[in-house]
């Protein structure tokens, strides 16, 4: 077949307009790959019942805070139940300050010492920049000068604002699962042992387990808690019934896993230690081995003092002396150390608690896997190993557990011994 000139000429702009609409449409999705989506998952489990809503304190002994709605949102009378006001311009920046026990937010003022205050569908608010799923509580003081902020929410949705804030979202999907389960049994043990004394359960740090609202969600981390809903830990309890536990997990335990009774005080059947050799080849370079961390001898004092009042008999801290530790192949983790004072006395306190005294980030001294060195003006923890007081699951032993092909329920079942998963809703 003969083609004219005009004709093969005709051919090539519309193969040159084809690669170049190939080309625009690349880009787009390039480009578009590099915009940070947010997730439009619907807050669920609105409607539970109130045994499996967590009360988390955000905000402690605080004077004001910054909101923003991106939906209408009212406040409602904690005492009656009734809408007190209701508001329906959303996106609209707007501050929550105290004055005189009354607090004001968007001209209204509020007396009810436990406001809570209710977003419509997606039911998200925006705390000082931070999103969080679920209702807001204002809880006044009784000094009438600060207040608390507390975040009401279903379990399942705060536990997607937590597995991704303990672990990183590309893990392997049963390690992520596991750390839904094992946060799932930690925070309602804690709800169920400490929640009736107070008007909130747990802390959004580390100090219970680190939650960080929608921020920390993404498809993985909601696949995990999907896939685990209603999932717990049960071990059998002195009377003899099976019961939930603390199930306790930092970030990598150094090689071995600790009793609790040494750490924490208590003692359950699936917290006793087990050894681990898969965190070593997960954990970050300066994680696992860490390097000497140095402090000031009278800051040190300063802080134990201003923590334990009853040391104060001791003066200055002049020694530290390891008491107890546990020992395991190459390395030992100290439990129990004696504090001597320059009055002579002297006292003993958990290893776990004056690290977390003497650094209570953990970033510096990131565990009692130690040795302690008096360096004259100073106090040197060197030879360090692990991150976090290494009791139940280690987090990275959990991911390298994972590498090699183990289920969530195995990965639990070897950290946590003698524990079972149970469904309870």
């Amino acid at each position: 077949m003969i083609i004219d000139k005009n004709t093969k000429n005709n051919q090539l702009k519309i193969i040159n307009n084809q690669l170049l609409r190939i080309a625009f449409l690349f880009w787009l999705l390039i480009l578009g790959g590099c915009v940070e989506r947010q997730l439009t998952t619907p807050t669920t489990q609105m409607d539970a019942e109130p045994q499996f809503w967590v009360r988390v304190l955000l905000l402690d002994d605080v004077k004001s805070c910054r909101l923003k709605f991106d939906s209408p949102f009212c406040i409602i009378n904690s005492r009656t139940q009734n809408i007190s006001a209701h508001f329906d311009k959303p996106n609209a920046v707007t501050k929550a300050e105290i004055f005189n026990a009354k607090i004001t937010i968007a001209n209204y003022a509020i007396t009810d010492n436990k406001t809570v205050i209710l977003p419509e569908a997606p039911y998200i608010f925006n705390l000082n920049g931070n999103d969080y799923r679920g209702k807001l509580q204002f809880i006044i003081n009784p000094d009438g000068h600060s207040f608390d902020v507390i975040n009401l929410v279903p379990i399942e949705p705060y536990l997607a604002g937590v597995v991704g804030a303990e672990m990183y979202s590309y893990w392997e999907p049963e390690a992520l699962k596991a750390q839904a389960i094992a946060a799932r049994t930690y925070c309602l043990y804690i709800k169920k042992r400490f929640g009736s004394r107070r008007c909130w359960d747990i802390r959004k740090t580390q100090a219970n387990q680190a939650y960080r609202g929608v921020k920390a969600e993404s498809p993985n981390i909601w696949n995990a808690v999907n896939k685990t809903y209603g999932q717990v830990l049960v071990c059998r309890q002195t009377d003899g019934t099976e019961d939930i536990f603390p199930a306790y997990y930092s970030s990598s335990c150094g090689g071995h896993t600790e009793n609790s009774k040494y750490v924490f005080g208590d003692s359950f059947e699936p917290l006793v230690g087990v050894p681990c050799p898969y965190c070593k080849n997960v954990a970050k370079p300066g994680f696992f081995f860490w390097p000497m961390a140095k402090f000031d001898k009278a800051d040190v004092t300063n802080s134990l003092l201003r923590r334990y009042p009853k040391l104060k008999q001791l003066g200055k801290i002049k020694g530290i002396v390891p008491v107890r530790q546990s020992d395991y192949k190459g390395f030992s983790r100290l439990t129990l150390v004696k504090l001597v004072g320059s009055t002579g006395k002297s006292d003993s306190i958990r290893a776990e608690d004056l690290r977390l005294t003497i650094d209570p980030t953990g970033r510096k001294l990131k565990s009692t896997i130690c040795k302690i060195l008096n360096m004259g003006n100073q106090w040197a923890f060197l030879s360090g190993r692990g991150y976090g007081h290494g009791v139940g699951m280690c987090q990275c032993g959990a991911e390298g557990m994972a590498r090699q092909g183990k289920k969530a329920g195995q990965i639990l079942a070897y950290y946590y011994p003698h524990s079972k998963i149970v469904r309870i809703y």
